[in-house]
C-alpha cells in the first residue's frame, strides 16, 4: 500500500482515496492498515469487504480465526476496541464522482438508490448497542436471491452477502458463492453480477474488488481493482478526474508480500 501510493503522488491534504473493502487479513501488516486509514479519516475512505466483516466476527466471539487469518496484531493491539469501532462504522457502498463503489457486487434488480439504502441499513445494524447479536445473524448464504418482502434479517442477510462475498448470479439473481475462479468457471446458469441482462444499475458506472481472477476489467461502466496482490499480483488504484473518467490505473507489484498459506475467502 504504501508503494502504491507513493506511485500515485498521494497527499492527504490534497487527494481522496476509496478503498474497496478488504483492508485486512492475508496481508503482512493488517493493524498498520487500519491505524493509517483511521489517521486519514478525512481523506480516505473505507468500504467493509467480506475479510473485514470476519475480523468483527471473530473479534466478537462469533467465529473463530481461520489457520490462515493474519489479524492476530489487530485483536492483540492495545487500541483494539477503538479499531474495531472505528470498522464497524464503515459503509458497504459510495457513490462519489459519478461512481457507485462496493466491494463485490450489485444484485441485477437493484437501482443505485436501492443498493445506498441498503447500505445504510447495514450500517445502522453494525452501529447499534445491539450490533453483536445483528451481526451473528448477517452470516449463512440463505436466502440466496433478494425479494422485496423479506423479512428483516433475511433482507440484510441477502445485502451483505451481495455486496461483500458475489461474483456469480442467475439471470433472475440467485447468487452463487462456491465458484471463486475466473469467468469461465461459472457453473450452467451463472453469470458474473455485470453481466446479467437488464441490470438497473447498467446505466451507473460501478467500481468493485473481491474477485482477483478478473486481473483488473476495465470497461467504460465498470471497473475490477481486485489484481490479485494477495496472490503476488498487484495493489491496484484507480485515478479519478473531475468530470469522473478514469485518468488512470497505476499497479503496485505485490510478489515481495505472498504468503504461501493464502487462500482466498
Amino acid at each position: 500500500m504504501k508503494r502504491l501510493l507513493h506511485t500515485i503522488d498521494f497527499s492527504p491534504s490534497r487527494d481522496t482515496l476509496y478503498f474497496l473493502g478488504d483492508l485486512v487479513n492475508r496481508g503482512p501488516d493488517s493493524l498498520g492498515v487500519l491505524r493509517q486509514l483511521r489517521q486519514w479519516s478525512g481523506s480516505a475512505h473505507a468500504l467493509l469487504g467480506n475479510h473485514d466483516i470476519h475480523l468483527l466476527a471473530v473479534h466478537a466471539g462469533i467465529l473463530p480465526l481461520h489457520a490462515s487469518d493474519t489479524v492476530q496484531d489487530v485483536l492483540n493491539a492495545p487500541d483494539a476496541a477503538d479499531l474495531m469501532d472505528w470498522l464497524r462504522d464503515r459503509p458497504f457502498a459510495f457513490h462519489e464522482h459519478g461512481w457507485l463503489m462496493v466491494h463485490a457486487g450489485v444484485l441485477p434488480s437493484w437501482d443505485m438508490a436501492q443498493t445506498l439504502d441498503l447500505s445504510q441499513e447495514l450500517h445502522m445494524a453494525l452501529t447499534d448497542a445491539n450490533w453483536v447479536e445483528q451481526l451473528r445473524a448477517l452470516f449463512g448464504s440463505q436466502p440466496a436471491h433478494w425479494r422485496d418482502d423479506w423479512p428483516r434479517t433475511e433482507r440484510l442477510r441477502v445485502a451483505v452477502n451481495a455486496l461483500t462475498r458475489m461474483r456469480l448470479c442467475s439471470a433472475d439473481g440467485e447468487m452463487e458463492f462456491k465458484t471463486k475462479d475466473n469467468i469461465e468457471a461459472a457453473p450452467p446458469g451463472f453469470m458474473p453480477w455485470f453481466d446479467v441482462p437488464n441490470r438497473r444499475t447498467a446505466n451507473v458506472p460501478v467500481a468493485f474488488g473481491h474477485w482477483s481472477t478478473l486481473a483488473g476489467l476495465q470497461r467504460p461502466d465498470l471497473l475490477a481493482l481486485d489484481t490479485g496482490c494477495v496472490w503476488g499480483g498487484s495493489l491496484s488504484a484507480a485515478e479519478i478526474n473531475p468530470q469522473g473518467d478514469v485518468s488512470r490505473v497505476v499497479h503496485s507489484d505485490c510478489s515481495q508480500t505472498i504468503l504461501g498459506s493464502s487462500k482466498d475467502n
